[in-house]
């Protein structure tokens, strides 16, 4: 009886504090948005030039959210289309990547999405946008260029443009229509009965498409499966849902979200029964897989339903929710954290908002620990750990500066697009590959381009030597930084053929791209993929698969 009235007195006593916490919070909200009008008021009173509004209290508004965390955004009414698309993964334009042309400095066609408009009228890789309905393209960034390409569904424009490879310039009406980004680009069959698929977006109607998807490959003989994950960065949690479910039971819980508010909170559970919950399975991710793709993979990694190999993913466990705010804007904000099946959340980074707000990136050390359904250990915090670490090949700087890098010649667009202008037809995709003499052309190009980069080697050393200037040790040691910077001098050439795998497969997939578009590109990479390699090898071996899900216990 004692214990009872000594918590109920406790209880008692608390109740105050709550109240003057809460007090207290009303309090300074309160102060500070007086503060807030009064310094707005001033201003547009006695402020020397006459301010506007929208833009004044708008970057006010967006200083404030962005102190909070990066997925809190203000959009109002004239940004509600991006809004839309970003929800949506659709827009309503022409359907194409353009990109900077830096030598010509002029925006030019990249990629035109397969059976979309600006394939339909013929646009093809490099075509240099010069005008928009008589409007000057001249001297345009990319994003002024992209919002003169999108409009309305079913609205057309006259878009002028030049085609380097024979200087003829065209003129082409192009009607726009609502494109959907191509969420799963391309499926199909790998050595020894594996099925593929490549999925880029969680996007409206997707759930649907991979069960279509994964059927079909299992009519193909698909014994094995692997599930492409890498630079997907998410979107419907429903879908997300709607996929894992169809290789997990029914009743699995796979998402929890937790919040401030009850309203917030969330159970996701599997509702129908799985079209296969046997078939090993292998999930690729990379430090791009986020959200809806953590989602996923964290959950069959928590039931040991599929092996994830790849790289630590983005490590995006907060949820965001869209509100209507007064003339017709609309804030989506962080509303709550979401756990999956072990418990753990996958959020990497801590946004602490006192002491004028920082970010924290949550390390290791300070992870806790948690357990699969079979018992094995994952940590929280930082993203789903692959249970097989791959990391792909690294990116040569070569290669970075001759793809296009700011202040590059060009010199690999240039390339492309004679090459392309050459050849009418080439082989199938995943058969597609430049020989021997095709590259020494393009070696011999870049060299009569006087190309050049930034090594990586040069920076390094010429910061090592400023350090040893500081410290007073470069005296002693100079002849062995002249004969380092002779033995690191710039050899283009060298470059060119120390790198030339590398170089090659990145020519030929944006070579084969022009002609079977993204799915021909994800065929044609697909043969110098490291992590596909290790996936398949890791599925003809059942006896290695089922030691990392369901390994001995000592």
């Amino acid at each position: 009886m004692k214990r009872i009235l000594f918590s109920l007195l406790m209880v008692l006593l608390a109740v105050p504090t709550f109240a003057q916490v809460d007090k207290d919070h009303d309090f300074k909200a309160a102060k500070n948005m007086e503060i807030f009008n009064a310094i707005y008021k001033n201003l547009d009173l006695m402020y020397v030039d006459t301010l506007d509004a929208e833009v004044v209290v708008g970057n006010g508004i967006n200083a404030m959210l962005r102190s909070l965390d990066p997925y809190t955004t203000y959009y109002p009414e004239q940004k509600m289309k991006e809004l839309k698309n970003l929800l949506t993964g659709k827009y309503a334009g022409v359907g194409a990547v353009i990109r900077y042309n830096f030598q010509l400095q002029r925006v030019c066609i990249s990629e035109p999405y397969e059976n979309m408009p600006a394939a339909e009228v013929g646009l093809k890789k490099g075509d240099i946008i010069l005008s928009i309905d008589d409007e000057d393209m001249t001297n345009k960034e990319v994003s002024y260029v992209s919002d003169h390409l999108r409009g309305d569904p079913g609205s057309s424009f006259m878009l002028k443009v030049k085609r380097p490879s024979t200087g003829k310039t065209m003129k082409v009406k192009v009607t726009r229509r609502t494109i959907q980004l191509p969420f799963l680009p391309y499926y199909g069959m790998l050595e020894g009965n594996i099925g593929y698929i490549n999925f880029n977006s969680f996007t409206e109607q997707s759930a649907k498409e991979v069960r279509r998807a994964f059927i079909d490959l299992r009519k193909q003989g698909a014994k094995s499966f692997v599930f492409d994950l890498r630079n997907n960065g998410g979107g419907s949690v429903t879908e997300a849902v709607s996929i894992i479910n169809m290789f997990l039971p029914k009743g699995k819980t796979v998402l929890e979200m937790k919040g401030k508010l009850q309203r917030s909170n969330h159970v996701y559970k599997t509702t129908v029964e799985p079209i296969d919950s046997v078939m090993p399975m292998v999930v690729l991710v990379n430090e791009n897989s986020a959200s809806a793709s953590e989602i996923m993979s964290g959950s069959l990694q928590d039931y040991d339903r599929a092996v994830i190999l790849g790289t630590r993913t983005y490590g995006k466990g907060l949820v965001q929710t869209t509100m209507d705010l007064p003339y017709n804007g609309q804030v989506k904000l962080t509303t709550a954290k979401y756990f999956i099946p072990s418990g753990r959340c996958v959020q990497a980074l801590n946004y602490k908002h006192d002491k004028g707000g920082y970010v924290e990136h949550v390390p290791d050390s300070l992870t806790k620990v948690f357990y699969t359904a079979g018992g094995r250990e994952v940590r929280d915090g930082g993203g789903v750990k692959p249970d097989v670490e791959v990391k792909p090949d690294s990116l040569p700087n070569i290669a970075f500066y001759l793809a296009g890098a700011r202040d590059s010649n060009e010199v690999m667009l240039n390339y492309e697009v004679d090459y392309i202008a050459k050849h009418p037809t080439i082989a199938p995709a995943k058969e597609f590959s430049l020989t021997d003499a095709d590259y020494d052309e393009f070696k011999t190009r870049v060299l009569k381009a006087n190309f050049q980069y930034d090594r990586e080697t040069e920076k390094y050393l010429k910061d090592l030597e400023k350090l040893a200037k500081f410290e007073g040790y470069y005296d002693d040691a100079k002849a062995e930084f002249e004969a380092l910077k002779k033995k690191l001098s710039h050899n283009v050439a060298k470059d060119l053929d120390y790198n030339k795998d590398y170089i090659k497969h990145l020519l030929e997939n944006d070579i084969v791209s022009a002609y079977y578009f993204q799915r021909g590109a994800i065929q044609n990479s697909m043969r110098y993929d490291k992590q596909i390699k290790e996936a398949v090898k890791m599925l003809n071996s059942p006896s290695e698969y089922e030691k990392i899900l369901h390994p001995v216990k000592k």
